[in-house]
């Protein structure tokens, strides 16, 4: 796991692009958690005649665990509802980068008592 300070968490992935979105998107479905779009920013940039790495960003969510933290701390919106960017770096390496939840609790002062609504997303994982 990398942790660049940025509030941003990227894990590698032993898979492609494609085959870690379809393994989340799995998890999201097994978790009950829903998925609101799949932004596929390489295939964006291929049909304006342009080259990007597969990249592929997912916003998900959960309107049980996101309500109340918007309730207690409505500028959490903004990184409402979660993101994960699912890409290719240069040497091939596929990552799965987000936001560390603990940063958003901390950036947005969540109280403590919904603490344990935040550390669940902390384990969310693709199997490697």
């Amino acid at each position: 796991m990398a942790y660049n300070g940025t509030g941003i968490v990227s894990k590698p992935s032993r898979y492609s692009v494609e085959e870690t979105v379809r393994r989340f998107e799995s998890v999201l479905k097994t978790k009950g958690i829903m998925l609101f779009a799949v932004v596929d920013h390489s295939g964006e940039a291929e049909r304006v005649g342009m080259k990007l790495r597969p990249t592929k960003l997912l916003i998900f969510g959960n309107p049980k665990a996101g309500t109340p933290l918007m309730q207690a701390s409505p500028l959490v919106a903004i990184d409402l509802p979660l993101k994960a960017l699912i890409w290719e770096d240069d040497d091939r390496t596929t990552w799965v980068s987000y936001h560390d939840p603990l940063d958003l609790e901390e950036r947005y002062a969540i109280p403590p008592d919904l603490l344990k609504i935040s550390e669940s997303s902390r384990r969310w994982s693709i199997k490697r």
